[in-house]
């Protein structure tokens, strides 16, 4: 027997709806490349989403046709997201730091009919273009007195693109299993694999970020994504927000600028942002320099690489944001685990606290760990045994785009290629990537447990730890700093 309840599908279109009728003055503030600031609304944001999507359909793209785009994170690039999946096509978000034959088999593998490119991109795929089977056209992210000479004969300008479509398209709707969009990651051999996330997956990895644990985001708090765009959807940042009306605060190709991230989170009052932890070594270079401090700043999510205890602390305790390490993956879309204290861990003494922070957290709901022994046995969950990292959950990838079977979707379980323990309360500790493990006299050396003592020495600011050969001993870590 079934519920008598109503089924509504879960898709990106529902979440643009939501927002434009409830957050609609909800602002938006985006940096633009001469330093000046962008603003204006959801419901600003969302009518030029239907004009981008009736300009889509007046260029015949159809459901399913994969729209490239290679921008930073700004106000064009949100309404790329909406208006290309809410129309039915798939948003492909690509690196513009991968190599020119990387970028070149993505966007062919994934034959993208159109690119949209920040002007400062274009340099980028210019020496590509005549490669690119399935381009037809490159439209510039740009106002039409912005746009850049170039050698190419098929650029348009966005402005011009969009301009006299009405903004009254009429979504079409779509089945939740619709794929969204497609964001292509690099393994450790071959060409990049596209992970295809879709409606469904996206908007449940929004609804589960947000809980308190996580995102907590609210109507009340101002949003910065550090995390490009470019990659894995923004950390699910810029679906979020808008559901729960938090405002936006996009910084352009200022991602890795101290100077520029720490204005904007006073100009703009940001009291949460995300970014990996090179990010926030720039933020606290400049704040240290300067003697600014971030007082609005209540909550920073730091992940993509281990990070460095002793920069939770500085941020802790100079400037009083609360920290939160997290793990995931492209193929998890991408969260897995954030790392917030229990209940009756608050009276532990401050260095227990640290060492449970220093863990990547807990499971969001929806995932599902395990940890495994060579011969696929699990182990037990108590802090010691380390093994290979298996997840599954409801926002997990199942295969990629083009390659279905895939040997690291094994019995149901993806293998997430890092080395792991998890303890009784369910604290993940990722260790190691399998690649980059050392094994010395057949003991394993986790590279990120020396890189993390490196970069706690104050006269150190990153530091990388590699394997080189050794006659005796196999392997002897060799560890790389940058003073």
């Amino acid at each position: 027997m079934h519920g008598l309840m109503m089924h509504a599908p879960l898709t990106i279109t529902s979440l643009l709806r939501h927002a434009e009728i409830n957050h609609a003055d909800a602002p938006i503030a985006s940096r633009q490349p001469d330093g000046s600031l962008h603003r204006y609304t959801y419901a600003d944001a969302f009518r030029r989403a239907r004009q981008l999507a009736g300009a889509l359909a007046a260029r015949g793209i159809a459901p399913g046709d994969r729209i490239g785009t290679l921008a930073w994170n700004d106000f064009r690039h949100f309404e790329l997201y909406y208006g290309v999946s809410c129309s039915g096509a798939i948003a492909h978000t690509i690196n513009p730091r991968l190599f020119a034959d990387q970028l070149e088999f993505i966007i062919n593998d994934a034959a993208d009919r159109l690119l949209f490119v920040d002007p400062g991109i274009l340099p980028v795929i210019e020496p590509l273009a005549d490669r690119l089977d399935a381009v037809e056209s490159i439209i510039v992210l740009a106002d039409a007195h912005e746009m850049p000479d170039s050698p190419l004969n098929n650029l348009e300008c966005y402005e011009t693109f969009i301009a006299g479509q009405p903004d009254t398209f009429e979504w079409p709707d779509l089945d939740e299993l619709t794929a969204s969009s497609l964001c292509y990651t690099s393994g450790t051999t071959g060409n990049p694999k596209g992970v295809l996330y879709s409606h469904r997956t996206t908007v449940l990895h929004a609804l589960i970020s947000n809980v308190a644990d996580g995102f907590g985001f609210s109507s009340m708090d101002v949003v910065m994504p550090v995390v490009p765009m470019f990659h894995v959807n923004a950390w699910g940042m810029p679906y979020a927000a808008p559901m729960t009306g938090a405002g936006l605060v996009f910084p352009g190709a200022g991602m890795g600028d101290g100077a520029v991230l720490s204005g904007l989170i006073a100009e703009e009052g940001v009291t949460f942002s995300a970014g990996v932890p090179t990010i926030w070594m720039a933020v606290l270079n400049h704040l240290r320099q300067s003697g600014q401090r971030l007082d609005s700043l209540n909550t920073v999510l730091i992940g993509g690489s281990a990070c460095p205890p002793a920069l939770m602390e500085e941020l802790r305790e100079v400037h009083g944001v609360d920290v939160r390490h997290a793990w995931g993956m492209t193929e998890m879309s991408p969260l897995g685990t954030i790392n917030t204290l229990k209940a009756g861990m608050a009276g532990a003494s401050p260095e227990a606290q640290q060492a449970i922070r220093n863990n990547q957290g807990r499971c969001l709901y929806g995932v599902e760990l395990k940890i495994e022994d060579d011969d696929g046995a699990e182990l037990p969950r108590d802090g010691s045994a380390t093994g290979y990292l298996k997840t599954r959950g409801l926002c997990v990838c199942s295969g990629y785009y083009g390659l279905e079977e895939s040997s690291a979707h094994a019995n149901g379980w993806f293998d997430t290629g890092d080395i792991a323990s998890i303890d009784a309360d369910g604290y993940l500790n990722i260790t190691d990537r399998s690649k980059d493990v050392i094994k010395s006299g057949g003991e394993w050396i986790s590279s990120i447990e020396l890189e993390n003592a490196a970069v706690g020495h104050p006269d150190i600011q990153e530091a990388a730890v590699i394997a080189v050969d050794h006659a005796k001993w196999g392997e002897r870590p060799l560890l790389i700093v940058v003073p």
